[in-house]
């Protein structure tokens, strides 16, 4: 999962990978911190929402079929409780890959939605906008999120 190119040094950010599927969160958590990106793991929608509260992530990439609830459901709770600015969520699901299934993303506030099995680079080029980010965007948007 190399990112190529060139990227300057930014503040972390911070991902949570949301599945139910161990060797799935494993894995992605892996690949992103070979990135240089801060990444914890959650199995379960309830484990998924303590990390977001203990965390404050960046990102939550969000296995949609995680269980009961659901990844909708978790989606929409972050979203009632943080906002639609931030984290940004990427919904992933094998199962769920109908044009319906992308409203549904968008209606429960899924910035992205990707379709297992993914490419990491589109997982990555998702990223690539926080990755990419100076520190003073950083600063820029805390002041903003204080408002």
């Amino acid at each position: 999962m190399k990112h190529q190119g060139n990227r300057q040094q930014s503040p972390d950010v911070v991902n949570v990978v949301a599945d139910d599927d161990r060797d799935t969160v494993l894995s992605l958590m892996m690949g992103l911190r070979d990135e240089g990106l801060e990444t914890h793991g959650a199995y379960t929608a309830q484990q998924t929402l303590a990390a977001v509260l203990k965390f404050e992530p960046d990102v939550v990439i969000l296995d949609i079929a995680l269980g009961r609830p659901s990844g909708w459901d978790v989606a929409q709770k972050i979203r009632d409780r943080h906002g639609d600015e931030r984290p940004m969520i990427i919904g992933v699901s094998g199962i769920y890959k109908k044009g319906s299934d992308r409203i549904l993303a968008e209606l429960t506030g899924i910035n992205h939605y990707l379709v297992k099995p993914y490419q990491p680079s589109e997982l990555l080029k998702l990223l690539a906008p926080l990755r990419d980010a100076t520190p003073a965007d950083f600063k820029d948007k805390q002041r903003d999120d204080a408002h």
